[in-house]
């Protein structure tokens, strides 16, 4: 069984620190070019490498982070 990752972020709760973006091994999340109501740029996730490590969630200081492993 082969399982990738993914992550859902509270884009209304983010503030845009780019922690996460820093400890992402993959390089798989970035800044949304959008804004949240708050005027912050938030963190999403790009392409499909996530490997479900958890890295962004464990250093979000806001906990807006949270991660998935799906089955493919």
């Amino acid at each position: 069984m082969a399982f990738k990752g993914a992550i859902d972020v509270d884009i209304q709760n983010c503030k845009g620190c780019s922690v996460c973006i820093e400890n992402c091994p993959t390089q798989s999340i970035r800044l949304s070019g959008s804004v949240n109501h708050k005027g912050y740029h938030y963190a999403e996730m790009t392409g499909d490498a996530c490997i479900g490590c958890s890295s962004c969630a464990m250093v979000c200081p806001d906990s807006v982070i949270t991660v998935y492993k799906i089955r493919i």
